[in-house]
């Protein structure tokens, strides 16, 4: 098992940061829970998604305060906070921005003049993502992978970070486009939010039914956004835990000759190389909100559906049979025994 020494962890500034990573991160969860109940492992994994400085995809029913949430939390972080309503006749230009022509008042020239699209933030919530058609939701790819956007050759650099949560409606499907598997891969997680319990929905209703109002303060900065993502990828990880998060995702294709019988049946294609990344990031930002100075395997195991759940393409079979992406990540981990050594 990686100690301290093997990323040099124990200098003292290197504790510090430590430090304030987890005093930050339970700032962040003390703000925002001012204002949402319950959703605990939503808001882990959207914290996590954060400090590794990846997209999430939430996908939630109407009324669970998809965009509430995202709102605070981009309060509490201090960050710049836009949202896109995507319709279907939303264009590309409406995202990134356009050109213009503007008269200069004094000498009368004219000249081309770029006008920045909401894209231009460091939190982007891309409501109803799936609402919008192909064209428009690839307008949101180059964003997403290179931190950057085109506009009539143009090539214009995001702020840093930049941070993507995208929602859709699971049960709306008239009028939607399925995201391309291309775009869909480019989210590290697809958060399913769910309904609260009886408790906290009657705590919702205390809450929003009387002139209680919650005032949220940022609690850090874009910098140390920035400084945490650095810090999340020197937690050191296990060869053998490395390896087993390769032959997990491995096993997600039905041709790996890793693959339980159940992944041979109902699915099509499994996740590529980008998914053991992720898992990887995540784990190590997991690992290090618990208090640990590497990767256990209780960190892989945690988040690994919710990586994998919008990697892997089922079959007509699954369909069939109402088997879900879910059920199928379930079997595959109860399959693949944990790495000798693990903890």
């Amino acid at each position: 098992m990686p100690t301290l020494t093997a990323v040099n962890l124990d200098s003292e500034k290197l504790l510090v940061r430590i430090k304030r990573f987890r005093s930050v991160r339970d700032s962040i969860l003390a703000q925002v829970q001012q204002v949402i109940v319950g959703q605990e492992d939503v808001l882990d994994q959207v914290l996590i998604g954060l400090f590794v400085g990846g997209h999430c995809l939430i996908t939630g029913l109407p009324g669970t305060a998809k965009t509430l949430m995202v709102r605070t939390i981009a309060q509490a972080l201090g960050l710049e906070f836009k949202r896109i309503q995507f319709t279907p006749d939303l264009m590309p230009s409406d995202i990134t921005g356009t050109d213009i022509i503007e008269e200069d008042p004094t000498t009368g020239h004219r000249r081309w003049t770029f006008v920045q699209g909401p894209i231009f933030a460091n939190i982007l919530l891309a409501d109803e993502i799936n609402r919008t058609p192909p064209k428009t939701q690839a307008a949101l790819l180059e964003a997403m992978q290179e931190v950057a956007c085109t506009v009539r050759g143009n090539r214009y650099q995001l702020p840093s970070p930049f941070f993507v949560l995208a929602t859709q409606n699971p049960i709306e499907l008239e009028g939607t486009y399925p995201l391309p598997e291309a775009q869909l891969d480019r989210f590290l997680f697809n958060i399913i939010l769910g309904y609260l319990s009886a408790e906290d929905e009657i705590k919702v209703i205390d809450w929003t039914t009387t002139t209680r109002t919650a005032q949220v303060e940022p609690v850090t900065s874009a910098d140390e956004i920035l400084d945490f993502q650095e810090l999340v990828r020197m937690v050191p990880i296990a060869e053998s835990l490395s390896a087993y998060v390769v032959n997990l995702v491995r096993a997600t294709r039905y041709n790996s000759g890793l693959a339980p019988d159940i992944v041979k049946k109902y699915v099509n294609y499994g996740a590529s190389v980008r998914a053991a990344q992720f898992i990887v990031l995540a784990a190590k930002a997991r690992a290090l909100a618990r208090g640990r100075y590497h990767v256990a395997y209780e960190d892989i195991t945690a988040l690994a559906p919710p990586v994998l759940r919008h990697r892997i393409l089922l079959n007509f079979h699954a369909e069939s049979d109402r088997i879900d992406s879910d059920e199928i990540l379930r079997n595959l981990l109860a399959h693949m025994p944990p790495p000798k050594g693990s903890g």
